[in-house]
């Protein structure tokens, strides 16, 4: 019988759940570029451009960032989607929840389409974040108007 058993996977589950609040942001916008299959170099640079605007990430380098995203990309691609979510749901806090479907919503918008991917991400989004349906159409309104010019 092993010593560590199935304790070095039971540490390595617990590690891959945890996230900080800006990896947990990031993990957001990082999906809603993502959801169409591909992510183009104008995409990571809005993307970069729009969370180092953001309190959170004032102080990242573009190197510290380019190595977030790479952390995140490999755990979407050995998660999945859904439990890269899930993960940062539980990691970000409450009162950052309209502020991460804003930025996900503007990144989405950014390209002027909008796909049936993208917009099913949104409908799952809000309501995984718990806001309210009529926030999360005021703030999409609102995103709206800011990317037609």
């Amino acid at each position: 019988m092993s010593l560590f058993g199935n304790r070095l996977s039971a540490l390595s589950n617990r590690q891959d759940t945890l996230l900080s609040p800006a990896e947990a942001c990031a993990a957001f916008a990082l999906v809603a570029i993502a959801t169409d299959g591909y992510m183009t170099n104008e995409e990571i640079s809005s993307l970069t451009i729009t969370l180092s605007r953001m309190q959170l990430f004032r102080s990242y380098s573009s190197d510290v960032m380019r190595r977030l995203f790479d952390k995140l990309l490999s755990r979407l691609q050995r998660s999945g989607t859904e439990n890269l979510l899930k993960a940062a749901v539980q990691s970000l806090p409450h009162e950052l929840h309209e502020t991460v479907f804003a930025v996900t919503t503007d990144l989405v918008l950014a390209d002027g389409e909008v796909t049936e991917e993208e917009e099913n991400l949104l409908n799952y989004l809000y309501q995984i974040l718990g806001i309210q349906e009529t926030n999360a159409i005021k703030i999409i309104d609102v995103m709206v108007i800011k990317n037609k010019g």
